[in-house]
């Protein structure tokens, strides 16, 4: 089967000006996730800043930063619990996170339909995985400055 570029109705076109706004608001939303995480971690501890987090918006160059962002939100995670003397997996989220930086490359392969379907719904689990992990380490630091500031009050 031929792709006819001439030939796609109107119809075809909407639909999938609508999928691509509905994924780029998804990936802004990831995006917000993983800074909102990063500012709640503090400075000295952070491998990178948090406005970096949404360099994963830019088309090609997000096949490179998310790697970078795997490693640098595990890293920064990792000195964030030390500092705080939170247990925690060690390098909390990386092997999901370079799994999913994987698997967005894989899915740009041209592979046969079935396959590339296949490869995209694992991508998919493991994405929505990786945020939904990110956000519980988001909910974790929130979570324990509330309880400091607990302490602090009961300390006055």
């Amino acid at each position: 089967m031929e792709l006819d570029i001439n030939n796609i109705d109107q119809e075809a076109l909407l639909a999938a000006g609508v999928m691509a706004a509905i994924f780029f608001v998804i990936k802004v939303l990831y995006a917000n996730t993983f800074s909102a995480t990063l500012k709640l971690i503090a400075p000295e501890n952070r491998f990178m800043k948090p406005g970096e987090a949404f360099l994963v918006l830019i088309p090609l160059f997000n096949m490179y930063w998310n790697f970078e962002l795997a490693k640098r939100m595990s890293d920064s995670l990792t000195n964030e619990f030390y500092d705080r003397k939170i247990a925690e997996e060690e390098y909390p989220g990386r092997s999901t996170g370079i799994t999913v930086a994987i698997l967005y490359i894989v899915t740009m392969f041209p592979l046969s339909l079935s396959i590339l379907m296949g490869i995209n719904l694992v991508y998919l689990f493991y994405f929505f995985a990786y945020w939904v992990k990110m956000n519980k380490f988001r909910e974790l630091l929130k979570d324990h400055n509330m309880f400091l500031e607990e302490q602090k009050k009961q300390e006055n």
